[in-house]
């Protein structure tokens, strides 16, 4: 009974105005009084209820979206930095890539530099046997000293074929101008009608394979008077 009184006080408690047919089923019936009231707040409660509930509801999603983006965030960074050390990688094996390759070209150039360097020795003695065969005295009622010249000749000038085949050429420098990488010079002189700095006589010939100087020229060096 005290409930139902204090739900008929919190009614008759003055409000709005009421109607005086209202007003009076309502002081006849305080149990339908107290019913409506209780209705009433319970439906207000739901309301609370469901508003906090999508408040919280917004609070975790508002949550999860934050977590979610910073996972993205890092995600992201592994990926790049996984792909700059892919690509890094990539060009450190096409680096080992070309460096090898070019080691595997210059030892098929040069593998033969030693053996070319031994050869140089016997196109020297045949140049200088040429060389120290006289002249005049290669005649016709000679013939042994000629044949023998003769074939001198042509084993130098075939031994300068096959070098030519393989990339060995001749450094016979007479008139250019002095470079260190391909000439060694021997002395110095002055000579006149010559420009200083340029070679006037080759004491030893030079031979440089596939553009790599393999012996120097040994030359005397005009130099200013």
């Amino acid at each position: 009974m005290a409930a139902v009184a204090q739900c008929v006080r919190g009614a008759l408690r003055p409000r709005l105005p009421l109607h005086p047919l209202l007003s009076a089923a309502i002081r006849t019936s305080p149990r339908l009084l107290c019913a409506a009231t209780q209705q009433k707040n319970t439906g207000q409660n739901l309301e609370e209820d469901q508003s906090q509930n999508q408040n919280e509801q917004k609070a975790e999603t508002s949550s999860a979206e934050k977590l979610l983006a910073e996972e993205k965030a890092k995600l992201e960074e592994q990926l790049k930095e996984v792909t700059d050390k892919y690509k890094r990688a990539l060009a450190d094996a096409e680096n080992v890539r070309q460096r090898s390759q070019k080691l595997v070209e210059e030892a098929k150039l040069y593998g033969i530099q030693s053996f070319c360097k031994d050869l140089l020795e016997v196109a020297d003695i045949l140049e200088k046997a040429t060389e120290s065969v006289p002249k005049e005295e290669i005649k016709d009622d000679n013939p042994h000293l000629k044949s023998l010249y003769e074939g001198l000749v042509m084993t130098e000038v075939q031994i300068q074929k096959v070098f030519k085949k393989h990339g060995l050429l001749r450094l016979d420098p007479v008139g250019a101008k002095f470079d260190p990488y391909e000439h060694e010079a021997l002395f110095h002189t002055p000579m006149e009608g010559k420009e200083p700095g340029t070679i006037a006589l080759v004491s030893k010939i030079g031979y440089k394979l596939h553009g790599r100087t393999l012996r120097p020229a040994l030359v005397g060096v005009v130099k200013d008077p």
